[in-house]
């Protein structure tokens, strides 16, 4: 009866053993994303939301429909991102991305460029920035990279000096080592740099805002150039960066008919990255 109750008790042992096994390859074979065949794409109004309905529509070809979800500010598109409640968003550049997740301990990665939207300076008070008088205002967005890239365009234009081993992309007001005209720097949500239009001599405004509030970019004062490299990019959780739904949207965004409306559409200042 021993031998018999001690076989059986292995016997049983193994069968355990091989259902935990069993259970281990079937997670393992779970892992591996299966492909989706919807996802959700955080984008901000303008630019981002204009090409990426074309994209939307592109990939629909493909078999792939694509939801768009547009937020009103540059921030809560990177948190709905890290929460889980879109899959990936456009509407960014690198520098932006990465000092959100140094602000915020997330985990967020590029999966791909898209196109450069350049920063230009409006005004509805002056013609040119040599008109700027002493104790001027001048607005600039008040997230990190992007209010680091107007100082440097700032710079590039004569208007501000920044100290010697500034970095471009994290420079900040406290920065400025020489202001000869005392230019008064008003930092605000990006979205609000057009409305500041009457209140200040000139701003420092994203492409995508500027093209929701029909300016026109020929009367632009300035404009970040070509050697600029912020270029606008795909999010995704780091998790999830070799998801093949998503490196198949990618490919539909990068493909030559989403590069030739771009050229055809927005020739007032995109540039595709890729």
């Amino acid at each position: 009866m021993n031998l018999k109750k001690t076989l059986a008790l292995s016997l049983a042992a193994l069968a355990v053993v091989g259902a935990i096994s069993g259970c281990g390859g079937d997670k393992k074979d779970a892992k591996a994303p299966a492909e989706k065949k919807e996802i959700t794409v955080g984008v901000t109004p303008g630019y981002s939301e204009q090409v990426m309905e074309f994209v939307a529509k592109e990939a629909e070809k493909q078999g792939l429909k694509v939801n768009l979800k547009s937020f009103a500010d540059y921030v809560t598109p990177d948190q709905a991102l890290a929460s889980g409640d879109i899959d990936l968003n456009s509407f960014q550049h690198g520098p932006f991305l990465e000092a959100f997740n140094e602000k915020n301990g997330s985990k967020l990665v590029s999966i791909g460029n898209t196109y450069l939207a350049p920063l230009r300076v409006y005004s509805n008070k002056i013609k040119s920035l040599d008109e700027l008088k002493e104790g001027d205002k001048i607005s600039i967005p008040n997230d990190p990279s992007n209010g680091g890239r107007a100082l440097v365009l700032l710079e590039q234009k004569g208007i501000i000096k920044l100290k010697k081993g500034t970095n471009p992309v994290k420079a900040v007001v406290g920065d400025i080592e020489s202001n000869p005209k005392h230019i008064e720097i008003v930092e605000l949500e990006a979205a609000q740099l057009p409305r500041s239009l009457d209140d200040v001599a000139c701003s420092v405004i994203n492409a995508g805002y500027a093209k929701s509030a029909k300016l026109d970019h020929k009367s632009a004062l300035a404009t970040e150039d070509s050697t600029s490299p912020y270029a606008n990019i795909i999010a995704a959780r780091e998790k999830d960066k070799d998801n093949p739904t998503y490196q198949k949207f990618v490919k539909i965004f990068q493909s030559d008919s989403v590069k030739k409306y771009i050229n055809d559409n927005f020739s007032d200042g995109l540039i595709p990255a890729f």
